[in-house]
């Protein structure tokens, strides 16, 4: 049973399956895009892979200093503050 709205794809000899470009614009599938094949009912289901937060993330913060040395570089600062008013007082 074939959908009206079904798009076809020769399978080459190497296995390739040409994604037509209405689905990949619908779907956001840019080149080096994952995607899943899923086994539903003697069909083969192909899906954009879920995107796994971590690796979304990774490399967002490249160039900007680090968690570890704000905290490192904020205690010296408290450090200095609390020195200081001791002797100071």
């Amino acid at each position: 049973m074939t959908s009206p709205h079904a798009m076809k794809a020769k399978v080459s000899a190497k296995g390739w399956v040409v994604i037509p470009a209405a689905l990949r614009k619908r779907f956001g599938l840019k080149p080096g895009s994952l995607v899943e094949f899923l086994e539903s009912d003697e069909r083969i289901v192909l899906a954009p892979a879920t995107k796994d937060p971590v690796e979304e993330l990774y490399g967002k913060l490249a160039g900007h200093i680090s968690l570890r040395e704000a905290l490192i570089e904020e205690r010296a600062r408290e450090l200095k503050r609390e020195e200081a008013r001791v002797c100071v007082g």
